[in-house]
């Protein structure tokens, strides 16, 4: 059955100028800090190790079903596959990077998805989840070649997966109170008022370590509120280094989007970025493209803002 999918283009200056707007907000908020547009580095090589040498070609966003498919209650029937979405957002040969809930169907558990597909004829499956163990410790797992799915919800960033030009961020010991992604989209969003600008890509938290969460199973009783679903939670504060899939937009242009989200993994751990915990000596380097377009996909009938940060 083909899924409900709205395409929206997305303002898109230019490149120097969002740099000069970040770098701006940055040095607010971190004690170093430079933005710069670079040439993308091969990001199959370390410490990267990602799928597809870079973030250029046809860059794209997509927000997949939504909050409301877990909150209050599961939707379990709610389950989608990356290829099938690349296909959605007119990209089927693409290298997606985002954030979402794993395929349950698999893992036999909820757990956080950290999305890293290179699809089409070239297929190349590096995602990872990360789940609540029987002792209410965080696991890790890579996802075999062939399970791509992913269920509820995903923020995705769609490329084909090219070198070229993209933002790279660099920031070190956080002097502010915002963390890395929503310090960027603030900016944007501060700077381009209701043209709606959105970025993709991938940080690696260098130095440091950060609060992030894993769902645990799946909630037998309704979550009403933000209170509820934060004691739900596992939270957790892991360290450096990690590698993070990254989405953010400026702006909801009206289409109900999570307009930030980010996961990501270490050696044996991952899950959802809340902020670093360790200002003084925190160190962040990422790569960035600006997307094209919005493409809202399943976007959920009956929605809310809760359980969204």
């Amino acid at each position: 059955m083909s899924l409900p999918v709205e395409r929206q283009p997305l303002h898109v200056p230019p490149m120097e100028e969002v740099a000069a707007v970040l770098q701006s907000a940055v040095r607010k908020n971190f004690a170093e800090g430079t933005v710069t547009v670079v040439e993308c580095p091969d990001l199959t090589k370390k410490p990267y190790c990602l799928g597809a040498a870079g973030l250029c070609g046809s860059p794209r966003l997509a927000d997949v079903g939504g909050v409301p498919y877990l909150i209050p209650l599961v939707q379990k029937d709610k389950l989608y596959d990356v290829k099938d979405l690349a296909k959605s957002v007119e990209l089927p040969d693409s290298f997606v990077v985002g954030a979402g809930a794993g395929p349950h169907a698999y893992v036999g558990v909820n757990s956080e998805l950290i999305a890293h597909v290179v699809t089409g004829d070239k297929g190349l499956n590096e995602s990872r989840i990360a789940k609540i163990d029987a002792a209410a410790k965080c696991e890790l797992q890579k996802l075999p070649q062939n399970q791509t799915g992913c269920a509820l919800m995903l923020n995705m960033f769609a490329s084909e997966g090219r070198r070229g030009k993209v933002l790279r961020v660099w920031a070190k010991k956080r002097t502010g109170e915002t963390n890395l992604v929503s310090c960027l989209r603030q900016a944007l969003e501060s700077h381009y008022g209701e043209k709606p600008v959105g970025l993709g890509g991938t940080f690696r938290l260098v130095n440091g370590s950060a609060k992030c969460h894993v769902m645990p199973e799946f909630s037998t009783v309704p979550l009403t509120c933000d209170d509820d679903v934060n004691k739900w939670l596992h939270f957790f504060d892991f360290p450096a280094p990690m590698m993070f899939m990254s989405t953010l937009v400026s702006k909801d242009p009206g289409l109900d989007l999570r307009v930030e989200h980010s996961h990501g993994y270490g050696q044996d751990y991952g899950g959802h970025y809340h902020y670093d915990t360790t200002p003084d000596t925190v160190e962040y380097e990422a790569f960035y493209n600006i997307a094209e377009y919005m493409f809202r996909i399943d976007r959920p009938q009956v929605t809310h803002n809760v359980g969204r940060d």
